[in-house]
């Protein structure tokens, strides 16, 4: 029995880990969600373009992780902010259809934009520092000992994450851009009567969605050891995923739903069967949409007439 509770506690930390990732991705699809009730399906490719840069930077031209690590976000941004004015600012009176065929558009070409520049391959993505192991609690039984285990790499993808929301809460929150950005959401023609610049307030979303993707991206990468151009396409979804299991279009839900999804992701790997983990996770959206379509936090909204 102790034994059970120790591997089960190991596969929540690892679940943890990569549920903070999820979340990072799940924030970028509910924030321009909220503002333009779009879904981005081109989010999983930005990630994807945001894991290569932190690489070239930080492998190949041999500049500090921490700089690469901001390149890579800075790129990102400037992407995801490059592909709302041309991809989806002209369509944006257009039914939404219209964007949502636009987004996936963009997300075959950065995929095969991928695939012509850097090739199918995967590469390897080094971790930035030596990694230690802390051992939380540990039992032996008949000569074995059983340890639940965090490694200095797992605290500091889920430190790096936990950062990166609060900021972006505190953005939302307490910054003047943050409340243009809470009025956009909730009546872009009041916020526009009410001197909001909407266009600006779209791009800024846009890049720091996209941003928060890059970032995820990177630790991905260095979590796995490899980048690859078609990386982004089952993280992305399951971003979106996270994003609809939290309620989206809520920050807090975005955040809860990566963590419970990358959680139920890794106890179903575990107990369930390996080759099942992905199947899970749509599966769980599929309860999700039938039970409780506004998400574990979100909450019903009217539709005015």
């Amino acid at each position: 029995m102790l034994e059970e509770l120790i591997s089960f506690a190991q596969q929540l930390i690892n679940g943890l880990t990569l549920g903070s990732v999820y979340a990072l991705i799940a924030l970028g699809y509910t924030m321009v969600y909220g503002i333009m009730e779009l879904i981005n399906f081109a989010h999983g490719e930005i990630y994807m373009v945001g894991s290569f840069i932190g690489m070239f930077c930080y492998v190949s031209f041999g500049i500090p992780f921490p700089i690469a690590f901001i390149a890579a976000m800075a790129s990102s941004s400037l992407l995801g902010f490059t592909v709302e004015k041309i991809a989806y600012r002209p369509l944006r009176k257009s039914p939404r259809i219209a964007m949502l065929i636009s987004a996936i558009g963009v997300s075959i070409l950065l995929q095969n934009l991928g695939i012509r520049f850097w090739g199918p391959q995967a590469r390897p993505f080094p971790q930035p520092f030596a990694v230690s192991i802390f051992r939380l609690a540990e039992i032996t039984t008949e000569g074995s000992t059983m340890a639940i285990q965090i490694s200095s790499l797992q605290l500091f993808i889920m430190m790096i994450s936990v950062l990166l929301m609060v900021g972006l809460t505190f953005l939302v929150q307490k910054t003047k851009i943050g409340k243009a950005m809470r009025a956009t959401a909730q009546d872009k023609e009041t916020a526009s009567l009410m001197g909001v610049n909407i266009n600006h307030v779209i791009s800024f979303t846009f890049a720091i969605g996209s941003a928060l993707g890059g970032a995820a991206g990177v630790l991905i990468g260095i979590y796995f050891n490899s980048v690859f151009p078609t990386m982004g396409v089952l993280p992305g979804l399951k971003g979106f995923v996270a994003a609809v299991l939290g309620g989206i279009g809520y920050i807090p839900g975005a955040m809860l739903g990566g963590l419970v999804l990358g959680m139920l992701e890794v106890l179903g790997a575990a107990y369930i069967s390996s080759a099942l983990k992905d199947a899970i996770a749509f599966s769980i959206l599929i309860i999700i949409l039938i039970l409780k379509p506004t998400g574990l936090l979100g909450r019903q909204v009217q539709e005015k007439v």
